[in-house]
């Protein structure tokens, strides 16, 4: 898909790229790479979203295809006048690894937060994850904090 943004044109989603965008999210959070990521990624996830704050959904798109998507949401502390953006999923199609499809993402999404009145944004990711940790460091995030997430396998035969 070569290493040019110059054909990756960022635009708000439309329901017509519900699928595309859950079919990527499946190719990108893997349950060997992102065993956290790919339990919490389901259709519901995607549609909810959109159901509820289309307008901080994002996809980009090359050609006729979606290869990137960045969802969010705006988090309002209760008797503060902060608040918070969350930009919950952001994925890149492995093909267009390293290409700045994510960087082109996620200035868009910083500026519909800005305009949105966020005044901080956080992101979240697995603590193995170096390469989101990494990319997201280059954006200006700081603090990172880990977080411990747990399992119980309820169908054991013990």
């Amino acid at each position: 898909m070569g290493d040019s943004t110059k054909d990756i044109l960022i635009r708000s989603v439309t329901i017509d790229d519900l699928a595309p965008i859950f079919h990527l999210g499946e190719k990108v959070f893997t349950s060997q790479d992102y065993s956290n990521l790919y339990r919490t990624w389901d259709e519901y996830e995607v549609t909810a979203l959109f159901n509820s704050e289309a307008e901080y959904m994002l996809v980009a798109q090359s050609q006729e295809n979606v290869v990137g998507f960045a969802m969010g949401t705006v988090i309002k502390k209760a008797r503060s006048a902060w608040s918070y953006g969350h930009l919950l999923w952001l994925g890149v199609d492995p093909q267009c690894g390293r290409s700045g499809v994510g960087g082109k993402l996620f200035e868009r999404f910083k500026e519909i937060m800005a305009e949105a009145g966020v005044r901080m944004l956080i992101i979240d990711t697995q603590a193995d994850n170096k390469p989101a940790i990494n990319f997201f460091s280059r954006l200006g995030f700081e603090n990172p904090t880990d977080h411990v997430y747990m399992t119980l396998n309820l169908t054991s035969d013990d």
